[in-house]
């Protein structure tokens, strides 16, 4: 089941609509762009979670690096 392609559509009647009537493509761009800008959000906060992460777990390691010696 999770191998099955199955096709969709993922635009609400009214935006599919737009962007297929408008011939200069400039509200297709805009939506596109859109998508874009929203999407880096996400990307940013996980990474910036890892990077806190990581820079947590590399503290811990000097600390106990140094009560090793």
């Amino acid at each position: 089941m999770f191998l099955a392609i199955f096709p969709a559509e993922a635009q609400c009647a009214m935006c599919r609509a737009v962007l297929e009537s408008e011939e200069s493509g400039e509200a297709a761009e805009g939506i596109n762009n859109g998508i874009l800008y929203l999407m880096v959000f996400p990307y940013l906060l996980v990474g910036g979670i890892g990077f806190m992460v990581y820079r947590s777990r590399k503290k811990d390691k000097a600390k106990e690096r140094e009560l090793l010696e």
